[in-house]
């Protein structure tokens, strides 16, 4: 598998995990959390496959959840965010990095905008702890409420071509006025037996290139959701998958292609940095990156043979000289072809150069390609 993982430990576990072992998952530790894998004996293709055909369901209760709420609160999200909340509307959600003083990423995320002053932070589990003293750290001067709500949010994704109806007709959360990148709260009626009158928050937003939902509630309502969409029929999706899903589309992880030494303008990812904001933490060594061009890029590799490139195999340029490594490599599913992510000296990030990937003993031949493999297929 190409997602680093670890040993499993007595890790957290998440709301979802007895779910995960009633069917048979193969567990492993990721992110500090106890997750599922995969679930079925063949291998993740049928798991990634049934995302982009049909629809997949995933547990990803192990994300963080911070909010940020009073009258600071813009001032405060833009202060520690590359993207520009500015304005924004309430509905909307942007992506784009938090970033150290010289420019490395202390991690990627999303935030939502839920209210006037109100906005909600969705971080990578393997950050949380990182990234919330990171934002105690900044948050000194602002007239905020801050606060860490990762320990009560569940969550889950139904991602796929069929996500829309089956959210409606079998979770009965009405979906289809949402567009890609926008998000609602609702309030469960008092008399429903789901959850009591409980806030559901629900964005058109996912990790896998395909239209979808994410919804975030209490671990009662998680779970009944979850419960309703297996008997429905759904296909439950480990971490395998969703590594493949969002390779495949060209959207980064954390710690390959994004990390302390890895900028976003390293990582292409430059539209997401607004340098005409008026400030915010790595603005400077960000705009001076940008301007001079980084050292290095991160690029697209797809190699002429079937051989499968994996994380941190050294990338040669034709006279074997080391020029970089890869962040993230696959047989690409959806595209039948060995393609990589790969990070290198900008002199060899054109399209079409012609690289090296070391494997093992051997070297094997192939060019430089964009890093979206796969079309991507959002409701816009």
């Amino acid at each position: 598998m190409g997602i680093k993982t670890e040993p499993v430990r007595k890790d957290k576990r998440t709301c979802l995990y007895d779910k995960h072992m009633a069917l048979g998952a193969t567990m492993v530790s990721f992110g500090g959390f106890d997750m599922p894998l995969l679930y079925q004996y063949a291998g993740i293709a049928p798991e990634h496959m049934a995302v982009r055909e049909h629809a997949g369901l995933f547990d990803v209760s192990h994300m963080g959840e911070v909010t940020v709420k009073g009258p600071d609160a813009e001032r405060y999200v833009n202060h520690i965010f590359t993207n520009d909340v500015t304005g924004m509307p309430v509905g909307k959600i942007l992506y784009g990095m938090m970033c150290y003083e010289n420019g490395g990423t202390v991690d990627d995320l999303l935030v939502y905008k839920m209210g006037e002053n109100y906005f909600f932070l969705v971080i990578n589990a393997a950050n949380i702890d990182k990234d919330w003293a990171w934002m105690q750290q900044h948050a000194k001067g602002y007239d905020i409420d801050l606060q860490n709500r990762s320990d009560y949010y569940g969550q889950i994704a139904l991602q796929g071509p069929e996500a829309e109806h089956i959210m409606e007709t079998v979770l009965e959360l009405e979906c289809k006025e949402l567009t890609f990148y926008t998000v609602k709260e609702i309030k469960l009626p008092l008399s429903s037996e789901r959850a009591g009158g409980e806030a559901v928050i629900i964005s058109r937003t996912g990790y896998t290139g395909e239209d979808g939902f994410e919804v975030y509630a209490s671990h009662e309502y998680i779970q009944q959701c979850w419960d309703k969409l297996i008997d429905a029929g759904v296909q439950a999706c480990g971490l395998g998958c969703r590594d493949t899903l969002r390779f495949e589309v060209g959207l980064p992880l954390y710690g390959d292609e994004l990390s302390e030494e890895i900028t976003p303008i390293m990582a292409g990812l430059g539209m997401f940095v607004k340098l005409d904001k008026d400030e915010f933490i790595g603005k400077e060594a960000l705009a001076k990156q940008k301007a001079e061009g980084p050292a290095k890029k991160l690029v697209g590799i797809e190699l002429f043979d079937k051989t499968i490139p994996r994380h941190g195999y050294t990338v040669l340029n034709m006279a074997g000289e080391p020029i970089g490594e890869v962040t993230t490599g696959y047989h690409g599913i959806s595209v039948d072809k060995s393609v990589c992510m790969a990070l290198v000296d900008a002199a060899y990030a054109q399209l079409d150069t012609e690289v090296q990937v070391q494997i093992r003993k051997k070297v094997f031949p192939g060019k430089v390609v964009k890093k979206q493999f796969y079309q991507k297929s959002y409701k816009k």
